[in-house]
C-alpha cells in the first residue's frame, strides 16, 4: 500500500522536515552574509579554544582556585560534571542517530573559517552542548558565577555558526541537550540549595555585634586560613584575631577561651576539632570560620562564608551539636608514644593531633573527640601517606598518591566490632547520620541526633572496587560488601598495637581496644538562622 501524498507528491511526514531544513539553510546563509562587528578576531579563536572542553576545564580551574569559597569550587565541579554528561550523550547517541552532514562553506568568508575542519557529523553541536551544560551546572550552584560564565557560553555557541561548521538548529539542539544534561545530573546529585534545611536544636549564646568579646584563633598553616583571617578582621573590627603555628594551637586556644565571651577559630576540620574540645571545657560558645580545604563541619551547619558567621554573631543565633568521642584518646592514660614528626608509612608512628603531645605538668586527655567522623582502615592510611608526602610534593599530588596507595592495599584491618571479629577495609563512624547525596554519603541534616552512623566495608579482593560498590550502595543496611548501622556506642577490640585511626583529618594510633560514643548537645556553635 502506498503512503498518502500531498498534491505535490510529497509525503506529509517528509514535508515539515524538508521545510525545516530549507528554513535552517536560509538562516545559515543569511548569517553567513551578515557582518558581525568585532567577531572576526574573537569567535574563531574562541571556537578553537573550546575544542575537547579545554576552555571549560581552564575556566573551572580558575573558578576553583580564585573563586573565593566553597560555593565557587562546587560550581566548578558541577560545571565539569555536567559537561562530561552532555559530551557523552552527544557523541554516543546524538551524532550517531542523526548523521547530518556539515554545511557547505561556499557562503562563509574564508577569514571566518577554521584552519582545521571537524570531521564528525553536524547534529547536534557538541561545542554548544558542552558550553550550555557547563554554564548551567555553574549557575545551579552559584547564580553569580553562572551570570559571569553565560556570555562566554553564548559566544562559543554563536562561534559554531559564525565559522560555518554548524547550522543554527545544530546549535539550538546542542544547547538544549546541554541544559538537559545539567538538570538531569542535579536530579541524581542535588545542589546544595536543594538540600533540606538542617534540623536545629537552638542554643544560648551572647550577641556580639562587630565581634566585641570574641577572640579568634587562626591556624596560620591551615588551608585558606590566612585569607579568611583578613576577612574576619574586616567584618568584625572589634574582635581580637590571634595567629599561631599548629604546635601552639592548643595553648593559644586555652588562653583565648579564658579571656573572651566566645571562642572563634579559623582553620580546617582538625583545627575546629581542637577548638571544640577547648570551648566545651570552658563552657563558651564557638564561632567557626571556614579556613581549611574541605570544612565539612562548617558546611553541614550552613556556614560557608565569614559573613554567615558575622550574621549569627550579630543576632546571637546558635545551635547545640553533638560531639563524638573515643577512649583512649590520642594522649590517653598511657601517654603519647614515638616521634612527633610524621614519618614514612610503614615506620613507627605517634599520635600527633590538636590534643597533644602536652608539656610537663599539663593534663593528659583520656578521651579523643570528633565532630565529623572517626575511621579505621584505608582512610587513616591515606591521611598518613598524604601528611608524609605533602611537604615534599604538594598537597594535591600527595592526596592522589595516597589514594592510589591506599586503594591498592593488600592488608585488610583485623578487628572485633561489637563482639564479632571480621576483616575490614574500612570502619567509618560518623557523628550523626550522613544522608545520601548522589551515590555516596555526604551532608548531615542534623548534628544533634544522638546517633553514630556506623559503616563497614568487608575485606576481600580489589579494595578499590569494594569501596566504590559501598559508596554506590549508599546507606543500605546490608550488601555483600557493605553494612550500615545506627548505634549510640561502638566497641572495637583486637586491634594490633599502633593501628592508625583518623578523626577529623588527624591521625592517632590505637593500643588494642577503643570505645566510641557521643556527648549529646555538648557544644554551642554560632549558626545563622535558616533563610526563608
Amino acid at each position: 500500500m502506498h503512503s498518502p501524498r500531498t498534491p505535490f507528491g510529497v509525503s506529509p511526514s517528509v514535508a515539515p522536515r524538508a521545510s525545516l531544513r530549507r528554513g535552517d539553510l536560509a538562516v545559515f546563509r543569511s548569517l553567513a552574509h551578515r557582518t558581525w562587528p568585532g567577531a572576526e578576531p574573537v569567535l574563531p579563536r574562541l571556537s578553537r579554544c573550546a575544542d575537547h572542553g579545554l576552555l571549560w576545564f581552564g575556566v573551572a580551574a580558575g573558578l576553583a582556585a580564585l573563586g573565593g569559597g566553597a560555593r565557587a569550587r562546587r560550581a566548578a565541579l558541577r560545571g565539569v560534571a555536567s559537561l562530561a554528561v552532555a559530551s557523552a550523550v552527544t557523541n554516543t547517541l546524538g551524532k550517531r542517530a542523526v548523521r547530518r552532514e556539515r554545511p557547505l562553506l561556499d557562503a562563509v568568508p574564508v577569514v571566518r573559517q577554521l584552519s582545521r575542519q571537524p570531521f564528525t557529523t553536524s547534529f547536534p553541536s557538541g561545542h554548544s552542548a558542552s558550553a550550555a551544560a557547563f554554564a548551567t551546572g555553574v549557575a545551579l550552584e552559584s547564580r553569580g558565577w553562572g551570570a559571569v560564565v553565560a556570555p562566554l557560553a553564548l559566544s562559543v555557541a554563536a562561534s559554531r555558526v559564525y565559522t560555518g561548521v554548524h547550522y543554527p538548529s545544530d546549535v539550538l539542539a546542542g544547547a538544549a541537550l546541554g541544559v538537559g544534561a545539567a538538570l538531569a545530573l542535579r536530579g541524581v546529585v542535588p545542589t546544595r540549595a536543594r538540600f533540606p534545611a538542617p534540623s536545629r536544636t537552638p542554643g544560648r549564646a551572647p550577641a556580639l555585634p562587630d565581634g566585641g568579646g570574641l577572640v579568634v584563633v587562626v591556624n596560620e598553616q591551615s588551608g585558606t586560613a590566612a585569607t579568611a583571617a583578613s576577612l574576619v578582621r574586616a567584618a568584625l573590627p572589634d574582635a581580637e584575631v590571634v595567629g599561631c603555628a599548629p604546635d601552639d594551637l592548643r595553648a593559644e586556644l586555652e588562653r583565648a577561651a579564658g579571656r573572651g565571651r566566645a571562642l572563634g577559630v579559623c582553620g580546617g576540620d582538625g583545627t575546629v576539632n581542637a577548638a571544640a574540645a577547648v570551648a566545651r571545657a570552658h563552657g563558651v560558645p564557638l564561632a567557626v570560620f571556614p579556613g581549611g580545604t574541605l570544612n565539612h563541619f562548617a558546611h553541614d551547619l550552613g556556614i560557608e562564608t565569614v559573613d554567615d558567621v558575622r550574621t549569627a554573631l550579630t543576632t546571637g543565633d546558635a545551635v547545640q551539636v553533638d560531639i563524638g568521642r573515643f577512649r583512649p584518646g590520642p594522649n590517653g592514660p598511657e601517654g603519647p608514644e614515638g616521634p612527633s614528626e610524621p614519618v614514612a608509612p610503614g615506620s613507627p608512628h605517634e599520635p600527633h593531633g590538636p590534643f597533644g603531645p602536652f608539656g610537663p605538668g599539663e593534663p593528659v586527655d583520656a578521651y579523643g573527640y570528633f565532630l565529623n567522623a572517626f575511621s579505621l582502615g584505608v582512610y587513616p592510611e591515606l591521611v598518613r601517606t598524604r601528611e608524609y608526602w605533602a611537604p615534599r610534593i604538594g598537597a594535591w599530588p600527595a592526596g592522589l598518591l595516597a589514594a592510589w596507595r591506599a586503594l591498592r592495599g593488600d592488608r585488610p584491618l583485623e578487628a572485633e566490632v561489637d563482639g564479632r571479629r571480621r576483616p575490614l577495609w574500612l570502619l567509618f563512624v560518623g557523628n550523626g547520620l550522613f544522608q545520601r547525596v548522589g551515590p555516596a554519603p555526604g551532608r548531615r541534616h542534623g548534628l544533634a541526633d544522638g546517633l553514630l552512623d556506623v559503616r563497614m566495608v568487608h575485606a576481600g579482593r580489589a579494595p578499590g572496587l569494594r569501596l566504590l560498590a559501598a559508596a554506590v550502595a549508599g546507606p543500605l543496611t546490608r550488601s555483600p560488601v557493605h553494612a550500615a548501622r545506627r548505634r549510640r556506642k561502638v566497641r572495637v577490640s583486637g586491634l594490633a598495637p599502633g593501628t592508625p585511626y583518623a578523626y577529623d583529618g588527624e591521625v592517632g594510633y590505637a593500643r588494642g581496644e577503643l570505645t566510641i560514643d557521643k556527648l549529646p548537645e555538648a557544644l554551642t556553635v554560632y549558626c545563622p538562622a535558616p533563610k526563608r
